[in-house]
């Protein structure tokens, strides 16, 4: 425990509190971060859901294939994935050709940098979230059958509830993993410069005492909603044993 505390006992103790203001810019990747970043979080939530919840009800090769399409991204090194995006959607690769005929790029722009968040943080949206789904028992949704509720209304009302606190955590990593993103962003989108490609910038043009309060900032906007979600998650069970 205290091997993994050092770090943020170190960040207290060296942080210029009597100097603390942000760099020229840092303003700007803030506001990149926070803004785009919603943006794929919201897309990575609705491609997200139904391929965890079918991900939960697949069986045999199905299955298989459909994990192993989800584990590849997630595994596979985000500088290694920033080349292969450039490779597949830059002016030069195939997709990017399509693209380039509609007269749209997909290189160094807004929606460059919201498909690199959405590359690097829905692999672990899905896992999640398909761990979630699996946690709610089929006789429950068997018994929703038996009683005449449709597909829809059993997944509205059953599952959705039941599995609210996994998905919950889904939703907080793909945060996290989506604002956090640094190696997709840094070779697909360097621009518009986001807080972890900014705190890069200024520490390489300033040094590391140039960085200290942007990189409070990234973590004030990552890290509360995991906690307040980890506490109310820490609540529940509390809660539903108290009857």
């Amino acid at each position: 425990m205290l091997l993994l505390s050092i770090p943020f006992i170190t960040l207290v103790s060296v942080t210029p509190w009597r100097d603390l203001h942000l760099a020229w810019r840092d303003d700007h990747a803030i506001a990149v971060s926070m803004g785009l970043g919603l943006l794929a979080l919201g897309i990575i939530i609705l491609i997200g859901v139904p391929v965890a919840w079918w991900l939960s009800q697949a069986t045999g090769r199905r299955r298989v294939v459909g994990e192993l399409l989800v584990m590849i991204p997630l595994l596979t090194p985000p500088l290694a994935m920033g080349i292969l995006l450039v490779s597949a959607f830059g002016p030069y690769g195939v997709f990017g050709q399509w693209l380039s005929v509609l007269g749209a790029t997909l290189v160094n722009n807004p929606a460059a940098f919201v498909l690199a968040q959405v590359y690097g943080a829905l692999p672990y949206f899905i896992v999640v979230a398909r761990s979630a789904f699996t946690t709610v028992p089929k006789s429950i949704l068997e018994a929703g059958q038996t009683l005449g509720a449709s597909g829809w209304n059993r997944f509205r009302y059953l599952t959705l509830p039941l599995a609210l606190p996994g998905l919950a955590s889904a939703v907080t990593l793909a945060w996290v993993r989506a604002v956090g993103e640094f190696g997709i962003v840094m070779i697909f989108a360097y621009f518009p410069q986001g807080i972890p490609v900014k705190l890069y910038t200024n520490l390489q043009n300033d040094g590391v005492d140039a960085v200290y309060t942007l990189l409070w900032m990234l973590l004030i906007v990552t890290l509360p909603l995991p906690m307040v979600c980890f506490v109310l998650g820490k609540r529940a069970p509390g809660k539903r044993q108290t009857p």
